[in-house]
């Protein structure tokens, strides 16, 4: 994006990032990075299923994010600001990805997370170049790209490697 944001813009996001600091929403975030590791459908309602207080953790994680990117997709947000801003999206995303396709089918909801789909889409390393802060992540997305892995880490990482890589051992989370 070659254009600066508005104004309106700036404001919507600080209140994107606001919301963030809600305590139900630090607690949902916390546990989500900590626990939600599927690899598919039956994973998710094992760790989180509907009616549950962990159902009710991720889904307060994955909906903020699905409204966050819808609010993006329709150009209410300034695109390069979002993702110079929200890496955590592309955390949340990797992880909930797996459980997506069998979600929508056996929720008959075919649009679920379809927002946070296409901002992934959108910064496909393969078409767009990372933004600001994402660029010290480049070398890790494009050994990525070369191997064929999409979970933004690397080939050899899986899903329980992938959480605990994003911050040194010793680093206390920041949620």
């Amino acid at each position: 994006m070659e254009t600066k944001p508005t104004r309106e813009q700036a404001q919507l996001k600080l209140q994107l990032y606001e919301m963030r600091r809600e305590a139900r929403l630090r607690q949902a975030r916390d546990w989500f990075f900590k626990n939600y590791f599927v690899s598919n459908l039956e994973d998710a309602m094992r760790i989180a299923a509907p009616g549950t207080e962990n159902g009710t953790l991720a889904m307060m994680v994955l909906t903020y994010w699905e409204q966050a990117c819808a609010l993006l997709n329709y150009d209410l947000l300034h695109e390069d600001l979002f993702f110079e801003t929200s890496g955590e999206f592309f955390g949340v995303w990797e992880l909930a990805k797996p459980a997506v396709p069998e979600g929508r089918e056996r929720f008959v909801n075919k649009q679920f997370l379809e927002p946070g789909k296409s901002c992934a889409a959108l910064r496909n390393v393969d078409r767009s170049p990372l933004p600001g802060s994402h660029r010290r992540h480049a070398p890790v997305y494009e050994a990525d790209a070369r191997s064929g892995s999409k979970s933004g880490l690397g080939p050899d990482f899986g899903p329980a490697q992938k959480h605990a890589s994003l911050r040194p051992p010793d680093a206390q989370p920041r949620f």
